[in-house]
């Protein structure tokens, strides 16, 4: 068989991002030079069809931006996103309608991401109306199957959202997003509103509408005990760049950058026999308009050496489907980092 034919036949990513970056204008008040902030910083990454992939992260890391640039949401300023192997990102507005009409948010907030005028039944119908998924006289039907697709009965068709609880208004939520029948949702920290029991619940119900659908999801969170439940591969994120990223057991039990380390360190743990970590993550990320130099993390890092303050960032290593940034290589057959062994084995007795 002739080797490019073979390579042709190669499935592409259902989404794929490209180095791609996202910036936004800082006032610097009257007469000062005008700054910007990266808020996403070269970025790549891929999700395969039925896939789940968790990007994790502190708040201002940059996560729900990538998620919206992703999507078309959120204007680009470099790089490329494509879907299916279609080209978005610059590309032609029925290609971008077409994403838009595979694709689905589900958001963090479950009542203000429902429009409060209207019931549960008609946010859905327009959705259907709109992307003309089924005729007019079965629009009824199709709002009933997918709230108890869901979870909810067909009576909360005629209820608004502040007559629901906050379950099940995100429950609502990804009915609606079911509607238009998509091959891939970001789910933008949708359970971190919720109370505990009620994460689980929502958590299962996408990992039985990702098997029984096929649906690709990229689910964006802060919570890696979740995250390590539902994803099958997970990307880390620290000032606008993906520190890490691999299949998830990998990543949780051999983190290869010391961030990584870290916040899976930090994941509580009810075992009282657990010893608190001996290296916690301190400090405060710095500011992303004045990014310090050689390695973003290197001001919080214990393990920081001289080729971590200086330069350029770290270059993207590859171990297999395992990719980190990290200069603490050490080259080493007792550890994959000798300087950040006691935070491998904290993270290891997860």
């Amino acid at each position: 068989m002739n080797p490019l034919s073979d390579v042709n036949l190669r499935p592409y990513p259902l989404l794929e991002v490209e180095d791609l970056s996202v910036s936004f204008p800082v006032s610097g008040g009257l007469g000062l030079k005008k700054r910007s902030v990266q808020a996403v910083n070269n970025v790549s990454l891929h999700i395969n069809a039925g896939e789940t992939l968790g990007l994790v992260g502190e708040s201002g890391s940059g996560k729900s931006t990538l998620g919206r640039a992703m999507l078309h949401l959120e204007n680009t300023s470099a790089g490329r996103v494509r879907f299916n192997g279609q080209l978005i990102t610059g590309g032609m507005k029925p290609d971008i309608a077409r994403l838009r009409q595979q694709t689905a948010m589900i958001f963090q907030d479950p009542f203000s991401s429902l429009n409060p005028r209207q019931t549960i039944g008609e946010s859905i119908g327009e959705v259907l109306r709109v992307h003309h998924k089924v005729a007019k006289g079965n629009i009824p039907a199709r709002i009933n199957t997918l709230l108890t697709l869901v979870g909810l009965s067909p009576e909360h068709a005629t209820r608004r959202p502040q007559a629901l609880s906050g379950g099940q208004c995100q429950r609502a939520g990804i009915a609606r997003a079911l509607a238009i029948e998509p091959r891939l949702i970001v789910a933008d920290e949708c359970v971190a509103a919720l109370d505990v029991s009620i994460q689980a619940q929502i958590i299962n119900l996408l990992m039985d509408l990702r098997e029984s659908m096929g649906l690709a999801i990229l689910f964006i969170a802060h919570d890696l005990a979740i995250v390590r439940r539902l994803c099958d591969r997970v990307a880390v994120m620290y000032l606008g760049k993906i520190v890490e990223s691999g299949p998830t057991q990998t990543v949780f039990n051999a983190p290869r950058h010391p961030y990584t380390a870290a916040l899976v360190a930090a994941i509580p743990e009810i075992d009282p026999d657990r010893p608190l970590p001996e290296h916690p993550l301190q400090g405060e990320p710095p500011s992303p308009v004045s990014l310090p130099a050689g390695c973003a993390f290197h001001p919080r890092c214990a393990f920081a050496i001289d080729a971590c303050r200086h330069g350029t960032a770290p270059e993207t290593r590859h171990i297999a489907d395992h990719a980190f940034a990290c200069v603490l290589d050490g080259h080493s057959s007792e550890g994959v980092y000798p300087k950040t062994e006691g935070m491998l084995h904290e993270a290891k007795a997860f």
